[in-house]
């Protein structure tokens, strides 16, 4: 009986065997991350990268054990429906948002399921309906906002305080980019009031807008400029500082890559470090998190960026104390 049962119990250990091996050899899943951008890859390459970087850090190497996709919109908001479908089609793992309210309702729209981590300029996403709340978001959306339109007051004082001359600022904004709208109708005014400015609206409607807006700024003649947020803007952000510059308007914007264009001055969040923390993200969905259970972020640091370049270029003369609280000096 013994013997008789020897050849069965060879046989179970060797199939058991080849099952083992086979199981080890199958190749192990690897994540499939893509980066949604509604900029162009030109001007989101260095935040990108502060992305890939900072996974590299938490052990996940692309092309190794994580595999990353990038699709932009270049400045098109208007593809972002379509861009967030083929990403669902695709059946990625983590849908990284960065650029604002438009493709972040374009993802949210393509699917209730897969993870959406969202970063960059945007609008209170709870007052926008992307979560429940701040500390519980309750649905497949979470990630980092950045306080874009409330630091408005704030940017316009600067801006005053840096030019006391300034008393007439043209805001240019982008009526399609909601929270854009809010600042202009909501936030603005009520600071311009205690900073005794007076603000003239002009909504910028697409790329092909900007010139007839420059010509009427030309001869209204206002003494700063205040580009709003939003996709619009941001990609346009060269041609709004080489005209600032033109025109020798001080001008305050949202983002430092405007003021390395030759704007005078922006005041925001730290982007570079909100994009880094993306990363944690990330990392917390693959190993099981749910985005529900994630609590959104808001912004820790700021930063103050002033171009004394073209403040020299347009005879403006910054004051030490504005100097000595600012992030970075352009010379």
């Amino acid at each position: 009986m013994k013997r008789a049962g020897m050849p069965s119990i060879l046989i179970a250990v060797v199939l058991l065997a080849v099952g083992v091996t086979a199981e080890a050899q199958q190749p192990k899943k690897v994540p499939r991350i893509v980066y949604l951008a509604s900029a162009d890859p030109a001007r989101d390459s260095t935040r990108a990268e502060g992305i890939r970087l900072a996974l590299r850090e938490l052990g996940y190497i692309e092309g190794q054990n994580i595999a990353i996709e990038y699709r932009y919109a270049e400045g098109k908001v208007d593809r972002a429906p379509e861009l967030a479908a083929e990403l669902v089609r695709l059946k990625v793992d983590i849908i990284v948002v960065a650029g604002g309210d438009p493709v972040i309702q374009a993802a949210k729209n393509a699917t209730k399921t897969i993870p959406i981590v969202m970063v960059g300029p945007g609008s209170d996403p709870v007052e926008a309906g992307f979560v429940e709340s701040l500390a519980r978001p309750g649905g497949n959306v979470t990630g980092v906002t950045n306080l874009g339109r409330e630091l408005g007051g704030k940017r316009l004082e600067l801006l005053k305080e840096a030019v006391p001359k300034v008393a007439r600022v043209a805001v240019l904004y982008d009526p399609a980019f909601r929270p854009s709208v809010i600042e202009v109708k909501e936030v603005l005014p009520a600071a311009a009031r205690a900073l005794e400015l007076t603000i003239q609206p002009w909504q910028v409607r697409g790329t092909d807008d900007f010139e007839r807006v420059f010509a009427a700024l030309s001869k209204q003649r206002p003494d700063g400029l205040y580009p709003g947020g939003g996709p619009l803007m941001a990609t346009n952000g060269k041609q709004i500082a080489d005209f600032a510059l033109k025109s020798r308007l001080p001008s305050m914007y949202y983002n430092r890559e405007a003021v390395d264009a030759g704007g005078l001055m922006s005041y925001g969040a730290d982007l570079a470090d909100s994009y880094r923390r993306v990363a944690y993200y990330v990392d917390k969905i693959l190993k099981g998190a749910k985005p529900a259970d994630l609590p959104v972020e808001q912004p820790t640091k700021f930063e103050l960026v002033v171009n004394l370049k073209t403040a020299k270029q347009i005879g403006v003369t910054i004051p030490p104390n504005v100097l000595a609280r600012a992030d970075k000096v352009i010379k």
